[in-house]
């Protein structure tokens, strides 16, 4: 099931959501924003708090924009592979809560997927590339 079937009316960043499939050259300011705002959703449904943003996650492509080829490259394949993840499983949880099913373990489990997938991309970061120290979650 493609993003931009999400019905708008579930929630209002649906538009960044339909993006996370949209093919790019390099690190997407708006694929990386989308996938934050899909783990939002995700959080949602786990019954979770939206998560702030930190400057490290807000930066991330202008900050890897800068970095190495090989950490750019890796970067983008990973972003990729999340929202490999992240797709189907935002399409199954609104299917099952759709249905009225309680969605929250299965939720839970795609958030922690997403923030160790995340963490991973993260770590490519140059060393002092974002400002302070960098905090993996």
């Amino acid at each position: 099931m493609a993003m931009n079937a999400i019905p708008p009316s579930f929630d209002p960043r649906a538009d960044e959501i339909a993006l996370i499939g949209e093919p790019t050259a390099d690190v997407s300011g708006s694929k990386w924003a989308a996938l934050q705002g899909a783990a939002n959703v995700v959080a949602g449904l786990a019954g979770l708090e939206p998560e702030q943003t930190v400057p490290e996650i807000r930066d991330f492509p202008s900050l890897i924009g800068v970095a190495e080829p090989w950490r750019r490259e890796l970067a983008e394949r990973g972003i990729e592979q999340m929202a490999a993840v992240m797709e189907p499983g935002i399409a199954a949880l609104l299917g099952v809560n759709a249905r009225g099913a309680d969605p929250r373990a299965a939720a839970l489990a795609l958030w922690h997927e997403f923030e160790q997938a995340r963490a991973s991309v993260l770590a490519l970061l140059p060393p002092g590339g974002a400002s302070g120290p960098r905090h993996n979650a």
